[in-house]
């Protein structure tokens, strides 16, 4: 017990006495590196809270969008996952593709479907996609699938801010500190040749006044390289999930909400349509004519 209480309080003890003996260079280097280290805290805590709760929202959203077909449910039922890439990922895209619907929308009066006796029993079950009457063209689900990329790049982006930070602490951390400890050497054996006395009592200080900057360094360095490790390893899983739903949605929208008809058929119905707004405004101007004053 004894051993135990006495090793941190003398450990504590040297890191006093060699900063009070240390240089004008020295006490700079020290400085600078608990300055990176506040830096490094800070984003290693902010970090980890930011990653935790991306993978639980990130869970309960991919847990509510599995449990529907529907690739604008969500949008429509309001709900919301704060702090899931993949959410704001969602979001962005089912904006995108609403104001494609509402603003450049491809009517579908007649969607063919499977009698069931061709290709199996099976054929006739995706009754969402069948039933929707109005799509957008290939051209509007390009500009989704550019806005749905743009906002992974942007979630990644949003994931790694901060990192540089911590690489920085971890690669130059412990040469900051050998800088300063090789200015306090040097500045110790230029002192020990003016005053010519070599002795271990006037090296001891200097000494060991100068080997505290390494020792900071290496302080602030080893946390930052766990925090680090862990951080890009998790980030680099929640991008590539958040990839692979980029491409799942995208090609949920496609499957749902754009027009793959033939072009005849197109032709055919857009005739259909013109035909009837003609008939519909023919009709309008006759009625006048036939009420009697």
């Amino acid at each position: 017990m004894t051993t135990l209480s006495i090793q941190p309080l003398f450990a504590a003890n040297a890191a006093v006495y060699a900063i009070q003996n240390a240089t004008i260079e020295g006490k700079i280097t020290v400085l600078a590196l608990l300055v990176l280290s506040l830096f490094s805290w800070t984003i290693i805590i902010t970090k980890f809270r930011q990653l935790l709760i991306a993978r639980k929202a990130t869970k309960k959203f991919f847990a509510a969008y599995t449990s529907t077909r529907d690739p604008l449910d969500i949008q429509r039922k309001g709900e919301e996952f704060d702090g899931a890439p993949a959410y704001q990922l969602y979001i962005r895209g089912a904006d995108e593709l609403a104001y494609q619907l509402k603003n450049n929308p491809v009517p579908v009066q007649s969607v063919p479907k499977y009698s069931g006796t061709e290709g199996g029993e099976h054929t006739n079950t995706d009754y969402l996609a069948k039933s929707t009457t109005v799509k957008v063209s290939t051209a509007s689900f390009e500009a989704v699938k550019v806005i749905l990329e743009e906002a992974a790049g942007a979630e990644a982006m949003g994931l790694e801010k901060g990192m540089i930070v911590l690489s920085t602490a971890v690669a130059g951390g412990p040469f900051i500190g050998l800088l300063g400890t090789v200015w306090g050497v040097m500045s110790t054996f230029a002192g020990i040749a003016e005053s010519k006395a070599a002795t271990l009592t006037a090296m001891a200080p200097g000494v060991a006044a100068a080997l505290v900057a390494t020792v900071t360094g290496l302080l602030v360095a080893i946390p930052a390289m766990f925090a680090y490790n862990f951080m890009v390893t998790t980030i680099r899983a929640i991008t590539q999930e958040l990839d692979g739903f980029a491409s799942r949605y995208a090609n949920q929208i496609e499957h749902v909400y754009v027009d793959h008809r033939p072009l005849a058929e197109e032709i055919r119905n857009a005739n259909e349509v013109l035909a009837g707004r003609i008939v519909g405004a023919l009709k309008s101007r006759e009625t006048p004519a036939l009420v009697e004053p």
